[in-house]
């Protein structure tokens, strides 16, 4: 098929550290092309791709200090793609919903993959006024709040099989990991550590609109807590691995309804257990008693953590294996592009 995979520019694919869509953009991306698809990306010009690549900025948007408001970019992102969308067989948008007026317009079907938390009073009515725009939802709970939506199916994200290996036996520390925002609770991870006596690696992006948030609430924690929590910043690439890796587990305390949380699976991937508050999706993606434990609140947590050393490493693996692999994700998507593609093509 020819697809065209249109991502957000916020980041490069792939991500030189933070941001998951962009992540799964490009596993998507090259698994379909080794799957012999004529791939078309359009993405940031930094973009690193085996598809063919249509750069629709210089650089991704959070990393060019030039850049103040993005949206004008992303305006000119969908310009890009209706000028080329005849070349296409199906069009897959992971971006904010901004496309939706334009693809119900175009010549080619579409499909779009909705990455972030839905709200009824955010996207109640866009789509409900959208409701023949087809959608994919990344997990059961994101799509449990939009029931009436034109969902055509649930898939969950993937990675490729090589792109983490696991350890047998794991390290001394704690580990949070993802994006310094107050929903994903970075001070509770702090706190669940102390009371487990097990230090903690913290891994974290911290965006423009947060950094408020990270000297006000949390730098004062890291402070007070030195020696015992140690703060690297944002960290991508083998570091990334490394750390997740020699995790005794992944905290993930979250505050908000998650619609999926990339880094579980790539700690599982890891073979490291994941120890996360029971919000959003963390039910489907954690198997309790088999890849980590599911809890309600920061004493749930630090009782897990004294039973961490009965899950096994091999058994996170084996988890990843059956269920959160890229090709798994890939045979999904394709499932639908041909549904979608095969709906048009009858009307």
């Amino acid at each position: 098929m020819r697809i065209a995979q249109i991502a957000p520019l916020y980041e490069r694919v792939p991500p030189v550290a933070y941001g998951a869509t962009e992540r799964v953009v490009h596993y998507l991306t090259e698994a379909l092309v080794a799957d012999g698809h004529d791939v078309t990306l359009f993405a940031s010009g930094d973009s690193l791709t085996s598809a063919r690549l249509v750069a629709c900025c210089e650089r991704a948007l959070w990393r060019d200090a030039r850049v103040d408001d993005t949206l004008g970019h992303h305006v000119r992102l969908l310009e890009t793609v209706a000028q080329r969308a005849a070349d296409f067989d199906v069009l897959h948008f992971h971006c904010e919903p901004l496309h939706l007026p334009l693809a119900r317009r175009l010549p080619t079907p579409s499909l779009t993959t909705m990455h972030g938390l839905l709200r009824e009073p955010d996207v109640g009515l866009l789509l409900r006024e959208f409701a023949d725009a087809p959608l994919v939802a990344i997990s059961a709970s994101q799509r449990r709040a939009m029931p009436f939506a034109n969902w055509r199916a649930t898939i969950h994200h993937g990675l490729p099989s090589n792109e983490f290996d696991a350890r047998a036996a794991p390290g001394d520390y704690l580990l949070w990991m993802g994006r310094m925002m107050p929903a994903k609770r970075p001070d509770l991870a702090i706190d669940i550590a102390r009371r487990a006596g097990m230090p903690l690696k913290m891994a974290a992006a911290v965006h423009p609109g947060e950094r408020a948030y990270f000297a006000g609430e949390i730098a004062p924690l890291i402070e007070r807590s030195a020696g015992f929590v140690d703060y690297l910043g944002e960290v991508g690439g083998d570091a990334r691995a490394t750390l997740l890796r020699h995790a005794r587990a992944l905290l993930f305390p979250i505050d908000w309804e998650e619609p999926f949380g990339m880094v579980m699976i790539e700690a599982l991937a890891c073979g490291t257990p994941v120890v996360a508050f029971r919000r959003g999706a963390v039910p489907e993606v954690i198997e309790q008693g088999v890849s980590g434990f599911v809890v309600d609140d920061v004493e749930g947590a630090v009782e897990a953590l004294r039973r961490i050393g009965s899950i096994g490493r091999r058994a996170c693996r084996d988890a990843f294996e059956r269920r959160f692999t890229a090709a798994r994700m890939t045979r999904h998507y394709v499932d639908v592009y041909e549904q979608v593609a095969s709906h048009a093509m009858q009307r």
